[in-house]
């Protein structure tokens, strides 16, 4: 082939990729305003801690583990709210509209019947710590932090169960909207609280606290008056009170594994942090440093990830695998290209993500962070594609309802990060390198599982909505079973 027949195929290729159904154009359309959500609750907490990093080391260290807790207490019930997305999609896909507001109303009731639980976390959080292992006055901050911070818990079952509705149906802008307005209001109000800015009490960790607080209720209030619209009439909101067993058991049925899943994940994560904790307060400043740094890369994915359960459902419901299994290539595609890139600059950069917590720290105590922070996104560098493919597969599943498998997954690999970390650290007198090596090699086998299971294809046939359409098989896979899920 000559080289102007290269070039040109080549550019065909590309213009294919870009504008094809559920290509390049189509997939951003959805997700960028989805990674513009993410990335705001990002520079969100960037702030958050910066502005406590700057107040005191003490309580950046304490505010990760504390709020790492509460998103384990929240993980389940939010992993079965936010399988709503599937049932919408779904429902979108197979032009059963009116049925998604009765998909909203059993999300509705089960946030309300769990938010006690994570309520119970106030009167809690002393003992939690206690119990640690901590320093007295880390445990004494992360406590106070959990303690305002649990009353976040229930804002984010209700405020999942409204960005569920956008999401599902592809309507992503006002997802966006909604959360760069809050995180907006949780900057401020951050600034504000934590150093007593304009008269206001100066309150430290507390006052991140409650700015998260107020920025959570707030994302209910912003999608409530949205919902109020005329246009979403054919959806059936005003059935948010409608009891309906039948979709209830549907939603848990499919969305608890999801929710044990986030549960078992973020449990594991959890322990690896509170073992970090253990190793002093510098090693759990550096983690909470290069996590929150971590963050740029792994943020972006997670919205194409939602984009992708969006695209996946739409296009099952409607009976259409191919176009499912294009648009999952395409978010992996895009995803992979940017923590690539983002891997390079944390090997070859590292200050460039650090320059912003340097302005307004302590110059000896940033000093002192800065080499370990820097061996540590060497480490995320080493990881964070495998993210990016754990994050996309895995949606591609949850998408299809395959949310077993996510759930066996979780309890095979879960345990590993904990057990792994304690022994090292306590059995064999390791420190902060083993952990984070730990950490690594977790993500290496999630990336890996996922995507074998992706390439098995059997999540193609999979259908969560009753009379669900036959879908016919790509005419480039192989024959498989058709397993077909539905409920009356």
């Amino acid at each position: 082939m000559s080289r102007g027949a290269f070039v040109r195929s080549f550019a065909d290729k590309l213009a294919h990729w870009w504008h094809g159904p559920c290509g390049g154009r189509e997939l951003l359309r959805v997700a960028l305003p989805l990674v513009a959500s993410s990335m705001s609750w990002t520079i969100m907490n960037f702030t958050d801690r910066m502005f406590l990093l700057w107040y005191d080391p003490a309580c950046v260290a304490a505010a990760l583990p504390a709020g790492m807790i509460l998103w384990t207490v929240t993980a389940l019930p939010l992993g079965v709210i936010m399988f709503t997305t599937t049932l919408v999609g779904q429902y979108e896909g197979a032009g059963n509209k009116s049925r998604i507001g009765a998909v909203l109303a059993q999300a509705y009731w089960s946030s309300v019947a769990v938010s006690p639980f994570i309520l119970s976390l106030v009167p809690l959080a002393d003992i939690v710590f206690r119990l640690s292992g901590h320093e007295p006055h880390l445990a004494a901050l992360e406590a106070t932090y959990l303690r305002i911070a649990a009353l976040c818990g229930p804002a984010m079952l209700f405020s999942g169960a409204q960005s569920a509705f956008f999401t599902g149906r592809g309507e992503t802008k006002r997802v966006m909207l909604v959360d760069i307005t809050a995180s907006f209001i949780n900057v401020i109000l951050d600034y504000l609280w934590i150093f007593g800015v304009l008269g206001f009490p100066r309150l430290g960790i507390a006052g991140a606290a409650w700015a998260s607080v107020v920025a959570q209720w707030s994302k209910v209030a912003l999608y409530t008056i949205q919902m109020l619209s005329p246009r979403y009439r054919e959806y059936r909101l005003g059935d948010f009170l409608q009891l309906e067993p039948n979709l209830l058991k549907r939603l848990w049925t499919f969305g608890l594994p999801n929710g044990l899943q986030w549960l078992l994940e973020n449990a594991a994560f959890t322990l690896f942090l509170l073992f970090v904790g253990q190793l002093g307060e510098k090693a759990a400043a550096a983690t909470t440093l290069a996590i929150n740094v971590n963050l740029v890369a792994f943020i972006p994915p997670l919205g194409m990830g939602m984009a992708v359960t969006a695209l996946v459902a739409q296009h099952l419901g409607a009976g259409n695998p191919v176009l499912a299994r294009r648009a999952a290539l395409t978010g992996f595609e895009l995803a992979a290209a940017y923590t690539a890139a983002l891997a390079l600059l944390y090997v070859l950069a590292p200050d460039i993500f650090l320059a912003f917590y340097r302005i307004g720290a302590d110059p000896n105590s940033f000093s002192h962070l800065r080499p370990t922070v820097i061996v540590l996104l060497r480490f995320v560098a080493a990881y964070c594609v495998f993210d990016a493919m754990s994050v996309i597969f895995s949606a591609v599943l949850r998408g299809a309802g395959d949310t077993a498998f996510l759930l066996r997954v979780a309890l095979w690999t879960a345990p590993f990060p904990g057990l792994a970390t304690w022994l090292g650290i306590h059995g064999l007198g390791w420190g902060l390198l083993w952990a984070w090596t730990v950490l690594t090699l977790w993500a290496w086998i999630l990336g890996v599982v996922f995507l074998i299971r992706y390439q098995q294809g059997g999540w193609e046939h999979l259908r969560v909505i009753e009379h669900a359409t036959q879908p016919q098989a790509p005419a480039f896979s192989r024959s498989r079973p058709t397993v077909e899920v539905t409920h009356s």
